[in-house]
């Protein structure tokens, strides 16, 4: 079971809204900014106006009968406001339900869904398995896999995929830089020279492989970089359902089946010995190679096959987020499947900016491979992978991000995972001491007493913080229909402030003492523990821990 209160005030708004007039779909329920204005706020009645043929205020004036005949006891007050704004304070009761039925809910946080399940392909990182992941694949990873938490909560079915470029001329390369180590020389030019090739080199040989047999020097030296590059990730705590192959695409013969579908299709056609994609009939700025002059097809042609091997498999969704030099392959990409006779807006391509580490002000330069790159595992091994998690997804992947290191390893209120999960773990230790106490602090038990305890006041600080736990499920929902899972670095910072405050301005345990009155104590528990759960599924769309001590 979902429950999302805020949602249920907005259908009572736009139930009301009906009754008056059609015009509803550009309706808002919105908190105003300056508490007194209300606890939410709706300009139903300035959007009315025009169909309902009336002027604003006198809309509103009679949407505030319908709303206060729909909301009943829920709501304390309805006032108009300026133009024709109608301001919602919300009642002690309405908030102490509120409560009640986000501890009730098995997800709380999960938006209403699709109609039906959309099979989603999300394939990201990809970084050639040539070398070690670094910090800017990095950001890719966390942007990925909380994008896919994300769309999991919000009803989407998601494929974690990793594709291997590893076929091409770059393999060979590699191979050939594997080569030269293991005879003692330098890798030719333009291949790999990092301390990781040295490592292969010495790794493969005491397998058998010698310097001569390039062909098995590139299967297993990609084969032993992509178990690196796994292992990196799953220490990152992101898991891939499929791991794709280049090379296995070429060799059952999906490239070559491609380009035919294309030529058979009309789109396809040859120049100069080159086979070519005529892309520029779908807006593409210039047409694209598919099969060069010497017969060897290109890495365009390869990703187009890829890309019709995922439809084949059932994706109706594509989701490829790309590093910040591929702004040019959207517009081949989308073209391709308008040439294989798909809806191109099946395919996204979020465009991820550059990330920098710096420390003190200044780039930081922590490789041990000649200084020219900052390896994921060097970021973890430093910060932890919470903070890194957190630090490499806290800003829209379309802007340019730091990490600082200086910051990322404070324990302290500017820290702010160090803040989120600190407030977790204080609810936690408010939970245990009310245990030690003697209250049943389970789950089951919180809920009843706070059933029993509808009639207790509200706080302002209180009711901030309630506000906030129920806007979880449209901070899913943006996250998901924007990707951008970094909403919810935001938000889980701005709950964790709200939880600070309210601990702040509350007592707890003992509150029945202290306002000499029975029920108390049991409410602002059950506010606890829905706060505790808000703050832990937060943290795991973004991959970080929600601990019980710090």
């Amino acid at each position: 079971m979902s429950v999302d209160p805020v949602s249920e005030l907005r259908d009572a708004v736009l139930a009301a809204s009906a009754e008056l007039a059609p015009d509803g779909e550009r309706i808002a329920l919105e908190e105003p900014r300056d508490p007194k204005l209300g606890d939410y706020s709706t300009n139903a009645a300035m959007l009315l106006a025009r169909s309902a043929g009336e002027p604003p205020r006198q809309i509103a004036e009679r949407l505030r009968a319908g709303l206060e005949e729909r909301l009943g006891s829920g709501v304390r007050e309805i006032a108009v406001a300026g133009p024709g704004f109608i301001n919602l304070f919300m009642s002690d009761r309405w908030y102490r339900e509120a409560v009640r039925d986000v501890l009730a809910a098995e997800r709380f946080g999960a938006p209403p869904g699709p109609d039906r399940d959309v099979n989603v392909i999300l394939e990201f990182v990809s970084a050639n398995p040539t070398g070690p992941l670094t910090v800017a694949s990095g950001r890719g990873a966390a942007y990925g896999d909380s994008l896919a938490r994300v769309l999991e909560l919000a009803g989407y079915s998601v494929t974690r995929e990793y594709y291997l470029n590893d076929a091409g001329s770059q393999v060979r390369r590699f191979a050939e830089s594997i080569a030269a180590r293991m005879r003692g020389e330098e890798p030719p030019e333009g291949g790999y020279t990092g301390a990781y090739v040295g490592e292969l080199a010495d790794e493969l040989r005491e397998a058998g492989v010698g310097p001569d047999d390039l062909d098995e020097l590139a299967v297993r030296g990609v084969e032993a970089m992509r178990t690196r590059i796994q292992a990196s990730l799953e220490r990152f705590r992101v898991f891939f359902d499929v791991w794709s192959s280049e090379r296995e695409l070429h060799e059952r013969g999906a490239v070559e089946q491609t380009v035919a579908e294309l030529r058979e299709r009309g789109h396809a056609y040859e120049q100069d010995g080159a086979i070519w994609l005529r892309t520029t009939e779908f807006g593409d700025d210039k047409d694209r190679v598919l099969v060069r002059s010497d017969g060897e097809p290109t890495y365009f042609a390869a990703d187009v096959a890829y890309h019709r091997d995922k439809m084949a498999r059932g994706a109706e969704l594509m989701i490829d987020p790309l590093g910040a030099d591929h702004h040019g392959y959207v517009s081949r990409m989308k073209a391709s499947l308008a040439a294989l006779g798909a809806d191109p807006d099946r395919y996204e391509a979020p465009i991820l900016q550059l990330v920098q580490v710096v420390e003190g002000g200044e780039r930081a330069r922590m490789s041990k491979r000649k200084g020219e790159f900052v390896t994921l595992d060097e970021l973890i091994d430093d910060i932890g992978v919470d903070a890194a998690r957190f630090f490499l997804l806290q800003r829209s992947h379309d802007t340019p991000l730091e990490v600082d290191l200086e910051l990322a390893r404070s324990e302290s209120q500017d820290n702010p995972v160090y803040y989120a999960q600190y407030a977790h773990a204080r609810i936690a230790s408010i939970l245990r001491k009310a245990q030690e106490e003697g209250r049943d602090v389970s789950p089951e038990a919180i809920a009843a007493d706070a059933s029993g305890a509808l009639a207790m006041a509200t706080e302002p600080s209180e009711r901030a913080l309630i506000r906030r736990v129920l806007a979880l499920p449209a901070e899913v929902a943006e996250a998901a229909q924007r990707r951008a899972p970094h909403r919810l670095c935001t938000y889980v910072t701005a709950t964790a402030a709200d939880f600070h405050a309210f601990y702040r301005d509350c007592r707890v345990v003992g509150a029945d003492e202290e306002a000499g009155t029975e029920g108390l104590e049991a409410a602002r528990l059950a506010v606890c523990l829905a706060a505790k759960r808000t703050l832990a599924t937060a943290l795991a769309l973004i991959g970080c821990e929600a601990p019980e001590r710090m």
